[in-house]
């Protein structure tokens, strides 16, 4: 499924995020892989806000800045049924195997973990087929964003749409 949101500010923005985060813990994914959430969009579109949301929704308390250049963190999820959290930021990267040579492809194989990755399109063809791509695109106004989702399961963005 494809769908659009518009927000008008950074904490709406983080209010997405943190109702998807939930949506996902909750939606009990039969998965024998990471979940990997691909961001794309332009500088200062919302995607590190975007992570920041959606890892206080998944009850991590921790000063959440990007990781651009150490590359990748690591977050336990203390309220989820995944235990790891990876915030990877790939802006710095030249070419996808060097977030290979760092274990992505170890990080992919643990269902238990949520990976989320900003500049995604820099990695695309190592990503695994059901990633969930959102674009990030400025709004017409100063603070207004628009985030494109794609690969959304249904449940989870209609449960989302009536929280908002």
């Amino acid at each position: 499924m494809k769908i659009d949101f518009e927000t008008k500010s950074a904490q709406e923005t983080k209010k997405i995020a943190k109702l998807l985060a939930q949506e996902i813990s909750r939606a009990k994914l039969k998965t024998k892989r990471a979940v990997v959430l691909a961001l794309t969009g332009d500088l200062g579109s919302g995607k590190t806000t975007f992570i920041q949301g959606f890892l206080r929704g998944l009850g991590i308390k921790k000063k959440i800045t990007s990781p651009t250049f150490v590359i990748m963190k690591k977050f336990h999820a203390p309220c989820s049924m995944f235990h790891d959290v990876y915030h990877i930021d790939c802006y710095r990267l030249r070419k996808p195997a060097e977030l290979i040579d760092l274990g992505l492809k170890e990080l992919l194989g643990k269902p238990q973990t949520i990976i989320l990755i900003e500049w995604a399109e820099k990695i695309q063809k190592i990503l695994p087929k059901n990633t969930i791509w959102l674009e990030f695109k400025h709004g017409k106004k100063e603070n207004e964003r628009v985030i494109h989702f794609s690969s959304l399961d249904v449940n989870i963005s209609s449960s989302i749409i009536k929280d908002i």
